[in-house]
């Protein structure tokens, strides 16, 4: 499995909206948003102690999902998202 399709298959199994989890160490507070009927995907995640930030684009493909960082590495977001447990869905 590709990391975008890791990413894609995890991102799925996360709440829509903000919420608060768990990820990487540190507290995040967390924003999944769909757009274009689900075929396009963002997550913006800021770590409560103001000291980290994690931002990316996934795109549902019809060849498959295509992962879009924003400004840092895939394997940062990619980490992030396996790491991450939901604690407040608000």
């Amino acid at each position: 499995m590709t990391r975008a399709e890791t990413v894609a298959e995890t991102l799925l199994t996360l709440p829509l909206g903000s919420f608060r989890g768990h990820s990487l160490g540190g507290d995040w507070l967390v924003v999944r948003s769909l757009f274009a009927g689900g075929a396009s995907e963002k997550l913006v995640a800021r770590r409560l102690d103001g000291t980290d930030y994690v931002s990316l684009n996934l795109y549902r493909l019809t060849s498959g999902p295509r992962l879009k960082p924003c400004e840092m590495p895939a394997a940062k977001v990619a980490a992030f998202v396996a790491d991450l447990t939901v604690i407040d869905a608000g």
